[in-house]
């Protein structure tokens, strides 16, 4: 069975059209409750979700599913996607649900599921999901419906948590760190981590009103925190996306670093203090070639997946690595987290940052990355990758780059878009092989 429900990270789509409806929801949480019933004991669940209006409708429907199952609920409400990932654990809880579409806008949303070990469910356990939806058996009976409560101090407890992957011996004090949390999950909990490390902070996008998350902010848009950082003349910036699974920095200088200079940046700085396991980092194809000659450099590999941190903290879990990511800023650090953590991510930053005493700009500019291009292109139909004319122009494309370079090109796992990405040393060369890769795609899309 093939899922159709599921993509690369959860069910996503426009809030209240299929498949993000309240039936739905209620159907998957029902399906996922069944697969997750095991022994005797009494079952449990937790639900966080971002800041966007439609959770409102998606939260009490899954709640509804759980209970009609015999699952008792833990309702979070606001809270980071990774913070789902770690109360599932910590309350030894045997499902955990993220309602989020993480950097999308407000009228889309998602559910992102996470097994008893706190980590996202791999393809083969949602697809067993999606084979148990429709099937009205495994309903409770009236005796053993379960029950739902708020957990008031979830804030708290994934505060203390976060605090605590940063070095005991060093604070923030003296620094002044500008904040976008993308009028998302994190509006609350970010800012409180920072003050109490000690830092001063310039929070910026703290104000959700359920339609404005990842409007003109957070980490796909980083003009807001760009100009923040300059005219406040602040040390560091950090913006966040709405589920703040994933973090962009920027430096003193207004400047932009990306998830591939964050990982150079962890795993040279783990590799030298003997914490970094697998020999390595984990990425996935996105990622500059310019960071796979630099952990070379160190003597340290580059094991690629494909997009989607899911899929990079697979073969992390695999082959033992503790430092993965992506390009766009998921970065996973296993030792603390089960997915990418924005927050997490952006404090060991912090600690290389003031252990070392130098500005931003010199810590995170680890390697020169080569020049890269990425465009996306809308498509109709369902799969213009296989029309010939788009073979012949990818085919033309590698034989152009050569050995020097590389060619990305794969379908959004949540939009109808192709990601077409070259890089290598030759720009002028790069811009010619994504154009004609784009058009080629764009004259059979209409």
């Amino acid at each position: 069975m093939t899922r159709k429900l599921f993509g690369t990270d959860g069910i996503r789509g426009t809030a209240n059209l299929e498949p993000i409806t309240a039936e739905t929801a209620l159907a998957v949480a029902k399906a996922a409750g069944q697969q997750f019933l095991r022994g005797d004991h009494r079952h449990s669940v937790v639900i966080g979700k971002d800041t966007r209006l439609s959770g409102y409708m998606l939260e009490p429907a899954l709640t509804a599913g759980f209970i009609s199952v015999g699952m008792d609920v833990v309702i979070l409400g606001p809270l980071p996607t990774p913070a789902v990932g770690m109360l599932t654990r910590s309350l030894r809880a045997d499902l955990g649900v993220m309602i989020s579409a993480s950097h999308n806008p407000y009228h889309d949303n998602g559910i992102k599921l996470f097994g008893p070990d706190g980590y996202k469910l791999s393809d083969a356990v949602e697809t067993a999901i999606e084979a148990r939806m429709g099937n009205g058996d495994g309903l409770a009976s009236s005796d053993r419906l379960g029950q739902a409560r708020r957990l008031d101090d979830a804030l708290g407890r994934y505060i203390e948590f976060v605090k605590n992957t940063f070095p005991r011996q060093l604070r923030l004090d003296g620094l002044k760190i500008a904040l976008d949390c993308a009028n998302g999950a994190a509006y609350r909990v970010a800012p409180s981590v920072l003050y109490e490390l000690g830092a001063e902070v310039i929070p910026l996008a703290v104000e959700p009103d359920g339609f404005n998350i990842n409007r003109d902010c957070g980490a796909m848009s980083p003009r807001l925190l760009q100009d923040a950082v300059l005219s406040h003349g602040a040390d560091l910036g950090l913006a966040l996306d709405g589920d703040a699974d994933r973090v962009i920095l920027v430096d003193e200088k207004g400047r932009l670093v990306d998830g591939d200079q964050v990982m150079a940046l962890v795993a040279r700085f783990w590799n030298e203090t003997g914490h970094l396991k697998g020999g390595g980092v984990v990425s996935t194809v996105m990622s500059n070639l310019g960071l796979e000659r630099y952990l070379s450099g160190l003597g340290l590999g580059l094991l690629r997946t494909p997009v989607g941190d899911r899929y990079v903290v697979e073969r992390m879990r695999d082959e033992g690595y503790n430092v993965g990511g992506e390009q766009s800023g998921h970065i996973v650090l296993s030792d603390y987290t089960t997915t990418g953590d924005g927050l997490i991510a952006a404090l060991q930053v912090l600690a290389v940052l003031v252990d070392g005493g130098r500005p931003a700009s010199e810590v995170t500019s680890v390697f020169t990355p080569l020049p890269q291009l990425l465009r996306s292109v809308r498509f109709a139909g369902s799969a213009p990758l296989d029309r010939s004319d788009v073979r012949d122009a990818i085919r033309d494309g590698e034989a152009s780059l050569g050995a020097t370079g590389r060619l990305v090109i794969r379908k959004s796992g949540t939009e109808p878009l192709i990601r077409v990405m070259a890089e290598g040393d030759d720009e002028a060369l790069i811009d010619q092989v994504v154009g004609s890769i784009c058009s080629t795609i764009e004259h059979g899309a209409h």
